[in-house]
């Protein structure tokens, strides 16, 4: 699996040949840094690790700052392992840029972490319609969950149930999203659609 750590930009919007509209993201990917290569033969599988954005030395155990001087580079912000990188045949130190991983047209995945949004109710976090046509003497019920239980038997409420609750915040994966555009003298690439996280988040392009 090929891939790229990236920072999301922000939100526009580009024309197609045909005039139309598309919503789409932008994110700056890389450039990364190889912080170490694994093989069969040492590690049981081969992988590239890479390194993306700066860090102060001093946030940084010394182990892992022994770990990036290996690689000739400072502290890095992120670093995601890749298995069987075959975009391009690197070794340990070299930089990943954006154009030699991925091409427009290229059809890609984007794993970020969605927007926090608090403790929310039902309707806003699993879309409960709620008593729109409030009848039959109903008050002040418009956005309640309704029944969660059941009667005396199983006398609880089951794992699963959809209540109220902290939403967001959570790992999220988006396939198949097409590359529209890329732009390696500012390392940035154009995504169509919308990608999880806020602006400025940190999120993984694997391809």
């Amino acid at each position: 699996m090929n891939g790229l750590i990236g920072k999301k930009v922000g939100m526009t919007s580009i024309f197609d040949t045909a005039g139309k509209n598309i919503a789409c993201t932008v994110v700056e990917a890389g450039p990364c840094v190889v912080t170490q290569v694994k093989s069969e033969g040492s590690d049981g599988y081969s992988a590239l690790q890479i390194g993306w954005g700066e860090r102060k030395e001093k946030n940084v155990s010394k182990q892992l700052m022994g770990h990036f001087e290996k690689a000739s580079t400072g502290a890095k912000r992120k670093v995601i392992e890749f298995r069987d990188f075959d975009a391009v045949e690197k070794s340990l130190g070299d930089t990943i840029t954006v154009d030699e991983v991925f091409d427009e047209g290229d059809i890609i995945s984007v794993v970020g972490t969605s927007k926090g949004k608090g403790f929310q109710g039902v309707v806003k976090r699993h879309g409960f319609k709620g008593v729109n046509d409030a009848t039959h003497g109903q008050h002040n019920r418009q956005r309640a969950p309704g029944s969660i239980g059941a009667a005396s038997y199983p006398a609880k409420v089951m794992k699963g149930m959809r209540m109220a609750g902290r939403m967001g915040g959570e790992r999220v994966k988006v396939p198949n999203l097409e590359v529209l555009k890329v732009y390696p003298e500012k390392n940035l690439i154009v995504i169509k659609g919308a990608i999880p996280g806020h602006k400025g988040a940190i999120v993984i392009l694997e391809k």
